[in-house]
């Protein structure tokens, strides 16, 4: 079960202060975070790469790519589930992106207990799981943009990648929930929701995760599969999945929605006392139950897995 106060301790310890790209305090939290994967049982690789950003500075980063070596066949399809562990200079970044670190987290400590508990063998497990904790997503996405040129270099077979991008603030105000122009008129306008957001390639998972999520109790789930890559509407395209998306995976982004709702975004004034601690707790449980489906075949997940991967 998700712990609702480990999930909150994650909160407070990464969002202490800002982590700016190639800063000692983003190093300090990638130690806690790889702590913690290991702590689950998990190895853990750091991969350092070097790369022009956008206004062409080389900038150095560093993924944190976690995995069971022993529980799950490495030849399966592969499903990858990260989140953004850096924030900008001027901000501690508890929803941006503390709240979605943390779930990964909790996410890692429930399944490393569960498979260090149960006897199901690897090979009757349909999907691989990779665990990352991206770098540089605040200087374009380029700690996702790596990782999914690493997938393509290396031939793997990725059934989908998740980027858990803020998932901590609720406002449940009518009015409190903006949306792109497109959307206007589709979706509730009060702020309590979790959406789960896709291409059109990734529908038949944006369904496995969302009836996931949906078996968590007073959680409400809205979807949204949108043409090609997005690209005609740049707000769904801010975070490490869109780069899986131009590479021509599936990928999902799972989100509070951001300065849609969240008016301290990418400010000074983003800290944990801004969050809704039971709203993440929710959010955890569904994307433990979402992720649990995926990779065990619980409760036919198994063959639409298999759907999805082919």
């Amino acid at each position: 079960m998700v712990d609702r106060q480990r999930l909150w301790n994650h909160v407070e310890r990464l969002a202490a202060e800002p982590r700016p790209a190639g800063s000692e305090i983003l190093e300090n939290c990638r130690g806690y975070v790889a702590g913690h994967f290991e702590a689950a049982g998990c190895l853990v690789e750091r991969r350092s790469f070097s790369v022009d950003d956008d206004w062409g500075n080389r900038v150095e980063g560093v993924n944190l790519v976690a995995h069971w070596p022993d529980q799950f066949d490495p030849s399966a399809p592969r499903l990858l589930v990260g989140a953004h562990l850096d924030s900008l200079p001027q901000t501690p970044g508890a929803d941006d992106n503390a709240s979605g670190v943390a779930v990964l987290l909790e996410i890692t400590r429930c399944l490393g207990e569960e498979l260090a508990a149960g006897s199901q063998h690897r090979s009757s497990r349909p999907v691989s799981l990779e665990l990352v904790a991206f770098d540089l997503e605040e200087n374009g996405m380029l700690g996702g943009a790596k990782r999914a040129e690493e997938f393509q270099n290396e031939g793997v077979d990725l059934l989908g990648m998740v980027s858990l991008e803020m998932l901590g603030y609720r406002d449940p105000t009518p009015g409190a929930q903006s949306l792109p122009r497109q959307l206007e008129g589709l979706y509730p306008d009060t702020g309590d929701f979790i959406a789960v957001i896709g291409n059109q390639r990734s529908e038949l998972l944006i369904d496995l995760w969302a009836e996931g999520m949906r078996q968590v109790e007073g959680l409400p789930v809205e979807t949204l599969a949108v043409p090609a890559n997005g690209e005609a509407m740049q707000a769904i395209r801010l975070s490490d999945h869109s780069p899986f998306w131009d590479a021509g995976f599936e990928a999902l982004m799972i989100t509070d929605t951001s300065f849609m709702r969240n008016p301290h975004y990418h400010r000074s004034s983003d800290t944990p006392q801004t969050l809704d601690p039971e709203f993440l707790a929710l959010v955890a449980r569904g994307c433990l139950t979402a992720v649990r489906r995926i990779v065990t075949g619980a409760e036919s997940g198994e063959e639409i897995g298999f759907q999805i991967g082919e």
